[in-house]
């Protein structure tokens, strides 16, 4: 009797040539809530999996340049995708500018009240003698943003002493949840994404400079699964996510 083999792919249901690949993606720790679900769905829908590692931008692109092996970067700030770009790391034809984000002031807990963001806010009236949580403000994107922002208003220098500095925006937010800091400075997505935190006032856009998330596919992507997941995360259905999370979905 001749013998029947049945290869595994087939017998689960999956097409003799596919193959799973991985994806590695560096991203913004303020991308974590979105990007953890767009990565999941990405990964159901292709059999493909998505490994994402999350730090500042700055952290990110040393080790991008340092030779760390990643196929897409998400910088929070268009300075740190310059730099791998400087690296010759990048492809060029890949990078575009994926979501733009909202500068927020937050208060631990829910229902704080509401502030005017000005040059009249006292801001260390507010802390009484608290901590201000920022992320690193002359590497991270958010805390680069928040003190240009505090500068616009003249407040930095006032400020500064009482400034608790965290290795990236999801650290300073998590500072302000757990009640370490009565105030923190992040963007408006991740106040979206901690319940322990409530927003009291929004910077204006136009107290720092525009926020801006780049994407690029790494020049050490080999992958066409690599390519598919840069493509997927301009598609409607990550639209809906990041825009749920609080950002602005730029096209």
């Amino acid at each position: 009797m001749r013998r029947i083999v049945i290869p595994l792919v087939l017998a689960l249901g999956m097409p003799a040539s596919a193959q799973a690949d991985e994806v590695v993606v560096f991203a913004a720790s303020s991308l974590k809530t979105a990007l953890d679900q767009i990565g999941a769905d990405f990964g159901k829908a292709t059999g493909h999996r998505v490994t994402i590692s999350y730090a500042g931008s700055n952290k990110l692109a040393t080790q991008i340049i340092a030779g760390a092996p990643a196929d897409i970067f998400i910088s929070a700030a268009e300075n740190w995708m310059d730099e791998v770009a400087k690296a010759g790391l990048v492809v060029p034809e890949t990078r575009s500018d994926l979501l733009g984000n909202a500068l927020v002031l937050v208060a631990h807990g829910a229902g704080a009240p509401q502030v005017e963001i000005g040059r009249d806010l006292d801001l260390n009236g507010l802390l009484a003698d608290g901590k201000l949580s920022m992320a690193m403000v002359d590497s991270v994107p958010a805390g680069q943003y928040g003190k240009a922002a505090l500068e616009s208003f003249g407040l930095w220098e006032g400020v500064a002493p009482s400034v608790a500095q965290a290795e990236n925006v999801r650290d300073a937010l998590k500072l302000v949840a757990l009640g370490e800091a009565p105030l923190g400075i992040v963007y408006a997505s991740d106040a979206v994404a901690e319940p322990g935190v409530s927003v009291v006032g929004t910077f204006p856009s136009d107290s720092h400079p525009a926020i801006a998330y780049p994407v690029a596919l790494l020049t050490g992507a080999a992958d066409q699964a690599d390519r598919d997941f840069l493509k997927a995360l301009s598609e409607p259905a990550a639209d809906a996510i990041f825009a749920a999370q609080g950002f602005k979905v730029m096209k």
